[in-house]
């Protein structure tokens, strides 16, 4: 009839333990990226933009009278 004695404190530290791990884990995820990741990407980021602006018609501006 009687259960497992449970010490809450422990298992409110461990919950909160469990807590800041899934976080640090979504965080390495987000921000874990080395400087060298980051400016690859920037520079892809670059490219491909230059790209298409060269791609860009420009069409004189028409001045209203």
């Amino acid at each position: 009839m009687s259960g497992d004695v449970v010490n809450l404190r422990q298992v409110r530290k461990q919950k909160a333990r469990s807590e800041k791990e899934r976080q640090a884990e979504q965080n390495r995820v987000a921000f874990g990226r080395t400087k060298a990741e980051k400016s690859l990407t920037r520079a892809l980021n670059e490219k491909a933009k230059n790209a298409h602006d060269q791609g860009r018609i420009e069409r004189p501006e028409e001045t209203k009278s």
